[in-house]
């Protein structure tokens, strides 16, 4: 009779593997549960010197301060727009991209359209909107360049608030389509190849191959990468929204990221626990749309995250 191996023996035996998982744990671990311990300032008046657990408690007044502030409905419709906008513009590129790549014989040309594709996604945000701003500069830009040559008047992109969203998501778009487009293409290599085999002796077309075996195919990919991207619908980043932002676009370009960014730290008062409330209450409404959608796709018999 052979005794089973304890849980310690076959630890060590896979120890590279958990060597291996180890810095990724390590920075879950650092960076996305320790901070959990300092969001009970959203409910507390913070004072650096009393730290966080001597400082008052207020319970809900930063949230109602927020919900009653004369800029809430504009942050909300801000950020939901732009969120929804690149979402539904953002989401079928890749996998048009990856079903296009898909079916190209020409080795050379495959590549090439890769390597173009995926290039923008290693630009810094920084260097992202040095180049948008360049190529709409109203006088020495090539946008407005062609405008020109074409007899049409100049138009100061960026100084027209209803341009904003628009040049957001398209430029994101063509950031992100080619590196998203890998997962797509990964889900189509797993189709077994006898499907299209049998497709071609029938006649059928590369549209109709797309759309009856590539597309069904990537489909619970494709359900897990929008149930993932509905998760972070607020979380429409300060970064590149801050650097596109100017006096002229702030009515459109004003979002929650931003607006936290600004009274939490580039603001005289540093209202630490009113920026926590605000980050709060936006994380609340992400985990709420993640279990509503991931529960829509159980309902539909669809892939799901649990």
């Amino acid at each position: 009779m052979t005794r089973s191996k304890s849980p310690f023996s076959k630890i060590r035996k896979g120890w590279r593997l958990y060597a291996l998982i180890a810095l990724p744990l390590i920075y879950i671990l650092i960076f996305k549960y320790v901070p959990m311990y300092g969001a009970q300032i959203a409910f507390k008046n913070f004072i650096v010197t009393k730290g966080v657990l001597g400082s008052e408690w207020v319970g809900f007044k930063h949230f109602i301060r927020f919900f009653n502030s004369y800029e809430f409905w504009r942050l909300m419709s801000n950020t939901i727009v732009l969120s929804v906008y690149s979402l539904i513009a953002g989401f079928p590129f890749p996998i048009i991209l990856a079903l296009s790549l898909n079916y190209v014989r020409h080795k050379f040309f495959k590549q090439s359209v890769q390597m173009i594709t995926y290039a923008p996604h290693f630009i810094s945000v920084v260097v992202m909107v040095g180049i948008i701003l360049e190529m709409l500069d109203p006088r020495n830009g090539i946008v407005n360049t062609i405008l020109r040559f074409i007899g049409l008047d100049t138009i100061n992109f960026m100084g027209v608030p209803e341009y904003f969203k628009s040049i957001y998501v398209w430029s994101g778009i063509w950031q992100s389509v080619g590196f998203g487009c890998i997962i797509y293409l990964a889900a189509l290599s797993g189709i077994d190849p006898s499907l299209h085999e049998a497709a071609v002796v029938d006649g059928a077309t590369k549209v109709q191959r797309m759309w009856h075996i590539d597309i069904p195919g990537i489909m619970p990919i494709a359900i897990i990468m929008l149930i993932m991207n509905t998760g972070h619908m607020l979380d429409v980043g300060f970064e590149k929204v801050l650097l596109m932002q100017n006096p002229l676009n702030l009515r459109t370009s004003e979002v929650i990221d931003t607006y936290v960014y600004k009274v939490g730290l580039a603001s005289q008062a540093l209202n630490y626990s009113y920026s926590s409330a605000i980050g709060l209450f936006k994380s609340v409404i992400n985990l709420i749309l993640l279990i509503i959608v991931n529960k829509i796709a159980q309902k539909t018999k669809q892939a799901s995250l649990w």
